[in-house]
């Protein structure tokens, strides 16, 4: 970990913190494994050398995800929200996240392979959810999986 970085979010993983911070990493611009942190000799939670954890850093932002077994599963309470420029990221991320064994949920969130909650939301949806428009445009978001701007200004606009 970086000597200057006081504040990270760590996710618990059963054995899959190496894996889950590649594959993350490969999705964002800016983003790197900073350090993997291996099993000592004489533990008593891993065979020495498995993965213990992994700092990295997602679009800027520091993360940590441990592999601490299966006493915790990651779930809804908290998501990673991504606010993406354009209908075309929204699909490139919505397509990756959800491949082998991710799931679709409501209004732009999804659950990845790794079992980890997303919240993929085009920041022109936000505009139009909260513009003049809102009434019209939040009955056509809540029938939604991944978000369709298109759709959400055809409801803006009357259509």
């Amino acid at each position: 970990m970086k000597d200057d970085v006081k504040l990270r979010t760590c996710l618990w993983f059963d054995s899959t913190a190496l894996p889950a911070a590649e594959f993350y990493c490969s999705l964002f611009p800016g983003s790197r494994i900073e350090r993997v942190e291996r099993y000592p000799e004489g533990n008593a939670m891993a065979e020495p050398g498995e993965v213990a954890g992994v700092d990295f850093t997602l679009a800027g932002a520091p993360y940590q995800a441990i592999n601490g077994g299966d006493r915790f599963e990651l779930d809804e309470a908290v998501s990673i929200s991504v606010a993406t420029e354009d209908q075309a990221e929204t699909d490139r991320l919505w397509a990756a996240l959800t491949a082998e064994g991710g799931a679709e949920s409501q209004c732009g969130w999804l659950k990845d392979r790794f079992g980890l909650s997303w919240q993929i939301v085009p920041q022109r949806a936000t505009e139009l959810m909260y513009g003049p428009h809102a009434a019209e445009v939040w009955p056509v978001l809540l029938q939604m999986t991944k978000i369709d701007v298109g759709v959400l200004e055809a409801a803006a606009q009357g259509r």
